[in-house]
């Protein structure tokens, strides 16, 4: 090993054989010097090491939540796609309830499912988004169908508890 200096990352410390997606896990707070507190959540969609959303799909995802998400939870700071194509960090200000958060990304992905069109999705043209070419609104649709079907868990090790 290197004499490179690397933090530990909590999110590489799970491990990812015994969780069972999709589920909503807050993975901390931070407190601020201030007291103001910002949650990181994982929004695991599906299986690691078992499925990955498609890059086209997760992208159409990831471009249309993340303003159906700023409609339907206050202090959202960021959503973005996991490298593994299995879901998303999700940065808030604030300590909202996972309950709270499994039901406003289910109703996002209801909407991707049944409600959104092409002309919904924001950001899929070269002028404002850097890969606008790698959307596809079918396999966002898809997908969001199948991880509905599957349930959100409240907790990433038990199915018993399902937003």
């Amino acid at each position: 090993m290197s004499d490179v200096e690397i933090a530990e990352v909590e999110s590489f410390s799970l491990d990812h054989t015994k969780v069972l997606a999709p589920y909503v896990r807050r993975i901390g707070v931070e407190h601020g010097p201030k007291g103001d507190a910002i949650s990181n959540y994982d929004i695991r969609l599906v299986q690691p090491n078992e499925e990955e959303i498609p890059t086209g799909g997760l992208h159409t995802i990831e471009h249309t939540i993340a303003g159906l998400l700023r409609t339907r939870i206050d202090g959202l700071i960021d959503i973005s796609p996991f490298g593994c194509r299995t879901g998303f960090h999700m940065i808030l200000w604030g300590e909202p309830q996972p309950a709270e958060v499994a039901a406003a990304i289910k109703s996002s992905l209801e909407d991707i499912a049944e409600r959104v069109t092409w002309d919904d999705v924001p950001g899929t043209a070269e002028i404002s988004c850097g890969n606008y070419r790698d959307h596809s609104l079918h396999s966002a649709k898809e997908w969001s169908k199948r991880i509905l079907a599957r349930g959100i868990s409240l907790d990433a090790f038990d199915r018993t508890n399902i937003a």
